[in-house]
């Protein structure tokens, strides 16, 4: 069965990106544009994954990152952070706050499918 993965993207852009890669490579993902839904998506859609954008229009990423960490249905689906904000001590508050990955804006696609891989190998460990 097709690992399943939640893509909380507010840039239409980046977000058909992800998509369309991750669909490439045989995923079942489950776009949201919406940060304040994306964690009742979470429950809804049960991914084996979790790609954030930190910078969402109307929440911080780093919230729901949170949020779903203290979540017991959420709490073990491991979370990529993905973010154009990498400033010096960004990705450390980003994993203080529970993500598992971290990746900074642009991504390319050989280290995008190199972080989702290994994230999905090591929670299925």
């Amino acid at each position: 069965m097709a690992k399943r993965i939640l893509v909380v993207e507010d840039n239409d852009l980046n977000r058909k990106l992800f998509c369309d890669v991750l669909k490439s490579q045989g995923f079942a993902v489950e776009p949201v544009a919406d940060g304040h839904s994306a964690l009742d998506k979470a429950r809804e859609f049960v991914p084996n994954l979790i790609i954030m954008d930190i910078q969402l229009a109307d929440v911080s990423g780093l919230e729901l990152i949170e949020r779903a960490k203290i979540d017991m249905a959420l709490r073990h689906i491991p979370v990529l952070a993905v973010t154009a904000y990498a400033g010096k001590g960004d990705e450390e508050r980003i994993r203080d706050a529970g993500a598992e990955g971290y990746l900074a804006k642009p991504v390319s696609i050989g280290p995008f499918l190199a972080a989702v891989r290994g994230l999905l190998e090591k929670a299925a460990a």
